[in-house]
């Protein structure tokens, strides 16, 4: 006779022998007694846990030939109870969904459902792991577990009910598998291994329970394989056989960790290793044993939520007292860390051994330093404009020569600053950069790197200045862009202002990167005679070469000025002289305006045409360019 696994010769044959699942055989017998037979019925639970042991302990009770009726106790000898237990029943027929996962199959089984039972009462249709069917598998049998043919009985059978559609679900009888309770399992391996004449130690037993998770067959399969060992099976032989490592060794890592003792810790990490457990397997196994060690913390009196035995149990109870609530919970976190880093990597060992040392409780966990640029800087003296000098009218001078600027006003700043004490423009220059590139959109980027410029920054507030007051009112209606562009560089909220500060004060503030550089002062210009300003700008015709002169001169910040008004008014205005230009052999292109000789570099714009006077070569509008 051919050898057979104890899961195989130790499966329950009536309702009476289920372990652990009284609730659902007392149900399912009540029915058979009443003939309440449901045409469909849903065994949901984890592996192992007797879901398709009782689908064929309910058939054979439909079809066993000693008794004329459904009965809750087959007798388990007539040919139906035996074809049936043997697999070979022509009417119970079991189906792997997951080999059977098509419509077509479902369609096939519906067709023969039609046919009546061949030498049983019912036919009965087992279907395991149904929640491998595809969509259209589970539509085409919604009408047949609704309506199915006379005499015919659907047995569905999953570890997973939630892939199983609800419409499934609301057709059949539920019944939710629950894992076995330890000490029901620990009595069902006592008994087989007395019947088998297994020599275990009762630790062992009481371990080999644990360690399957309330699944019987996974029990019942480690025990056959510990009853192949000559002598006492023990602990550490169950340990060794299943490759984890023992809880002992864990408690005393556990320990050393604990105590800020790497070295044994390291040490205690390399011994399990050579002796053959895999890095990932020794994490995960410490990171389940600190789970146990959060449940002595917590819930010293639940020894039933934990998979140790009872000597081991004690004494970390009595170990939990001594650590904190706090680094358990920390431990666990860096342990769910390092074990991606561990699957990832070509060096486990290494990353073993680090992630060990990260546990200590004696670990340096002082943060990183901020930035340089985020640092507090006391800011220069601020030199600022009025706005009524921003706009006075400029006054003609006879030479191409920049007018000194106006008076301005200082406002100092913290009288206690210390003569060295120089803000870090190195690090604004650098972090104004950094925020230009992420401004949006393109055309206020250049505008801001042209004419704004960082003037200090202290983590969470940014200063910006403008040269003139136009420009301050074009930044102002960007300063949700700014804020934006401050606040994905630094990564949290930057509060953004703008002032209005001289082109002077700018390009000295820009300056200062040198600790001997002088500090700023402001130099006062002489006074502007305003009885002597030149009168305001004249009333231009509209029309379209003065439309395009006025966006020339806004272009640059220029002023229209009329060249034909008399009284010498040409003789006032400041017009540059001409560039002495090489010769340059003029090609007869008409559409190039780049190979116009003559054409002054004010004039060039994609106006030239309709600035040019043909006859004298000279612009009909001329403007100035100056500075506020």
């Amino acid at each position: 006779m051919s050898y057979e696994p104890l899961h195989h010769k130790y499966r329950p044959q009536t309702f009476a022998q289920l372990v652990g699942q009284g609730a659902i055989a007392t149900t399912l017998s009540t029915a058979l007694r009443s003939q309440r037979i449901a045409p469909a019925y849903l065994f949901t639970g984890a592996r192992g846990t007797g879901k398709t042991s009782s689908a064929r302990i309910f058939a054979k009770s439909l079809n066993c030939l000693n008794s004329d009726v459904p009965t809750d106790n087959p007798c388990g000898v007539c040919e139906v109870c035996r074809s049936i237990a043997n697999g070979s029943a022509l009417d119970v027929i079991e189906i792997d969904a997951a080999s059977n996962t098509g419509v077509d199959n479902i369609r096939e089984l519906i067709e023969r459902a039609q046919f009546a039972p061949v030498q049983c009462r019912f036919k009965v249709y087992v279907v395991d792991e149904c929640h491998m069917l595809s969509t259209q598998a589970f539509n085409a049998l919604l009408k047949t577990l609704e309506e199915p043919p006379d005499r015919v009985v659907f047995v569905l059978a999953t570890t997973d009910p939630q892939r199983v559609l609800p419409t499934i679900i609301s057709r059949c009888q539920r019944f939710d598998f629950r894992r076995i309770p330890l000490a029901e399992m620990v009595a069902h391996l006592q008994a087989i291994a007395q019947k088998e004449f297994i020599n275990i130690q009762p630790d062992a037993l009481q371990l080999v329970a644990q360690l399957s998770q309330g699944g019987l067959r996974d029990a019942e399969s480690l025990l056959d394989q510990l009853s192949l060992m000559d002598d006492e099976v023990t602990i550490d032989r169950v340990w060794d056989l299943v490759g984890a490592v023992p809880e002992r060794e864990l408690l005393n890592l556990v320990k050393a960790i604990a105590a800020s003792d790497g070295v044994t810790a390291i040490e205690s990490a390399r011994r399990l290793m050579d002796r053959g457990r895999e890095p990932l397997i020794v994490l995960q196994n410490l990171a389940s044993f600190f789970r146990d060690l959060l449940i002595a913390k917590t819930a010293g009196d639940r020894s039933d939520l934990v998979s140790l035995t009872a000597p081991t149990w004690s004494e970390l109870r009595q170990f939990s007292n001594q650590v904190d609530l706090s680094w358990i919970l920390t431990s666990q976190q860096q342990l769910r860390e390092s074990e991606q880093q561990i699957k990832s990597s070509t060096q486990p060992r290494l990353w073993l051994e680090v992630a060990l040392m990260t546990l200590l409780p004696a670990g340096d966990d002082r943060p990183i330093s901020a930035p340089a640029f985020n640092r507090e800087v006391v800011p220069p003296p601020v030199v600022r404009e009025s706005i009524a000098n921003n706009f006075s009218p400029p006054e003609s001078t006879p030479e191409p020569i920049a007018s000194p600027p106006t008076p301005v006003e200082e406002l100092p700043a913290d009288p206690q600053l210390p003569a060295d004490a120089q803000p870090p423009t190195s690090d604004l220059d650098r972090l104004w950069k950094q925020v230009l590139e992420l401004v949006q959109p393109f055309s206020t980027q250049a505008m801001l790197r042209q004419q704004c410029h960082l003037i200090d920054f202290t983590g969470k507030e940014a200063r910006i200045g403008t040269k003139t007051e136009k420009l301050f009112n074009m930044a102002k209606a960007k300063l949700p862009n700014i804020e934006a562009a401050f606040t994905q560089r630094c990564g949290q909220p930057v509060s953004v202002t703008l002032e209005v500060v001289l082109p002077g004060a700018m390009t000295t503030l820009s300056a200062i990167e040198s600790p001997q550089s002088a500090a700023i002062e402001s130099v006062p210009s002489p006074p502007i005679d305003r009885a002597e300003a030149a009168p305001p700008p004249p009333v231009w015709e509209e029309d379209d070469v003065t439309k395009a002169a006025k966006n020339l001169a806004q272009m640059f910040n220029g002023q229209i000025v009329d060249l034909d008004q008399a009284d010498g008014a040409i003789e006032e205005v400041a017009i540059p002289p001409e560039p002495e230009l090489p010769e340059v052999t003029v090609e007869e292109d008409a559409d190039d305006e780049e190979d116009i000789p003559f054409l002054r570099p004010a004039a060039k714009s994609m106006f030239a045409d309709d600035l040019i006077d043909p006859e004298i070569h000279r612009p009909k509008v001329g403007f100035e360019y100056r500075k506020f």
